[in-house]
């Protein structure tokens, strides 16, 4: 299948690229910036991402040119454009002041192939400190702000520019990596979840074989629809394992437990419960909560492994997100995920990750294409490792009780009024580690506060606060209040990602 290199050298933004490109039906690959593919046929173009660095700093990110230009088509974008315009022979120089939010591109080279169906003005987003002086012999401007003399410029084979066409206030930007996969680099566009489906299907007949594979289902879309792509490969090799760690929402074991029969899945439930309360005593580090549920978890599926004795690989429902965001290009850790963070290296069966290349609303399409039930392919993202990462502090069953009880009052309510499906995650978040002044029924009340957290997203990438009705807050709020015993004050998260995450930790 045709790809897109997209090489990666730090840039925040580098992911939405990635999405965008994938949005033109059109497969692509983040990589490191220097972790080029030498020799595949299938890379049809390369796009070089921004960085923090200026091309001048001592460590700036550095990548040979030589591998792909002159072989694929090249679009730099910012840090890109710049490390371009460096190497080549041009001139980059640190700005008078730094070039940050919109501009207008004033000068449009509507004739070059890049720039096809442009309006001769455009809105576009700048975000750099250095800025091109001089472009390298042999190139052309084809782009121009007031402040921006060389925007953009191009010499056969290599674009460059020096703003974000991937973000959202550059408006015309999903025309311009149109016009570069599209036309440029001639991409098919041929990925799609038909074609995801189909070819997964016989990647994993012929990866797996007639090997015996277990799936840790968590009850939510990625495992879910990684189950049911596994089961349409391999059928009664596969042994779906739901492991209750105690964490889950409100009566979820129960009620996943029932649909998973329903899709004709062979799942075996596991209530490992206690054991993860005992291990989880006294721990407050989110990081260190995160790798002892991993631990346990891959504890309790190798203690039923050993009932099935010819079991080969563990299947689980990583995405790509969760792989991009637990280790960045610096080798600095974000946060780890459940399905990519605290596995041991003792552990016995072999790793299968049949969604790790698709964002999650592609990974909601591929549930679609398979006929998955649609309450199960709109249900929000929920973390691995549960109401673990949403209670402040160490965990105790009783926490866990409270945070149940006020995050079901707040789920139902998106529901009964009718915001659950415009919310692409929402969830509630015990402050255990605070206590504040109140009062009921006369009587002074020192207890926990709870926040609430509801944002939008397309990719989980980058998210906004939802803006939720006021009256809406308001009755889940009182009703939070007056029936969960041990909070006495809740709170609206409005933070987005970045610079927040979605979860607290």
């Amino acid at each position: 299948m045709q790809k897109i290199i997209i090489l990666d050298f730090g840039s925040q933004t580098t992911q939405l690229i990635g999405r965008r490109v994938r949005e033109l039906d059109t497969f692509c690959e983040i990589m490191p910036y220097n972790k080029f593919p030498k020799d595949d046929p299938s890379v049809i173009g390369v796009i070089l991402s921004g960085s923090p660095y200026s091309v001048h700093d001592p460590e700036a990110f550095k990548v040979d040119l030589s591998q792909f230009v002159g072989k694929v088509p090249v679009l730099g974008i910012c840090y890109g454009a710049q490390f371009i315009s460096h190497t080549l022979g041009g001139k980059v120089e640190k700005a008078d002041s730094r070039e940050y939010g919109r501009a207008n591109l004033e000068t449009v080279d509507t004739t070059n192939p890049l720039f096809k169906w442009f309006e001769q003005q455009s809105q576009v987003w700048m975000s750099h400190g250095d800025t091109i002086t001089a472009i390298p012999e042999g190139f052309k401007v084809i782009g121009s702000t007031k402040d921006v003399k060389n925007a953009a410029f191009w010499r056969d084979g290599v674009w460059a520019v020096q703003f974000h066409p991937e973000v959202y206030h550059t408006l015309q930007g999903k025309q311009l990596l149109k016009n570069f996969v599209v036309d440029i680099c001639g991409s098919r566009q041929e990925w799609s979840a038909a074609s995801f489906v189909d070819s997964t299907v016989e990647e994993l007949k012929a990866q797996l074989g007639n090997d015996r594979v277990i799936l840790g289902l968590s009850g939510g879309v990625d495992s879910s629809v990684a189950a049911v792509l596994l089961n349409r490969a391999i059928g009664k090799n596969l042994t779906c394992i739901f492991v209750d760690h105690g964490m889950l929402r409100k009566n979820e074991f129960t009620q996943v437990m029932n649909d998973y029969k329903v899709l004709g899945l062979n799942v075996i439930g596991v209530d490992a419960s206690e054991k993860f309360f005992s291990d989880l005593a006294g721990v407050t580090d989110p990081e260190q909560k995160r790798k002892i549920i991993g631990r346990d978890f891959v504890e309790v599926f190798n203690a039923e492994a050993k009932k099935i004795t010819d079991a080969k690989w563990l299947a689980q429902g990583t995405i790509y997100p969760d792989r991009i965001e637990s280790l960045n290009i610096t080798g600095k850790v974000i946060k780890s995920h459940h399905n990519v963070g605290g596995l041991p290296k003792e552990m016995r069966l072999q790793l299968c990750e049949p969604l790790k290349w698709l964002f999650k609303d592609e990974v909601r399409r591929v549930g679609c294409q398979l006929g998955m039930p649609e309450h199960l392919i709109t249900r929000h993202p929920f973390p691995g490792p549960g109401l673990a990462v949403r209670i402040l502090g160490d965990i105790t069953p009783e926490k866990v009780r409270v945070l149940q009880e006020a995050d079901d009052i707040y789920i139902r309510g998106l529901r009964e009024w009718g915001l659950y499906d415009q919310v692409w995650q929402a969830g509630a978040i015990l402050l255990s580690t605070v206590r504040s002044v109140g009062v009921m029924g006369d009587e002074r009340t020192y207890e926990h506060p709870v926040a609430l957290r509801a944002v939008t997203s397309t990719d989980a990438m980058t998210a906004d606060w939802a803006h939720l009705p006021y009256d809406f807050l308001a009755k889940v709020s009182n009703e939070i209040i007056n029936k969960v015993r041990g909070v006495n004050r809740v709170c609206y998260d409005i933070s987005s990602k970045p610079p927040a995450t979605i979860e607290w930790e």
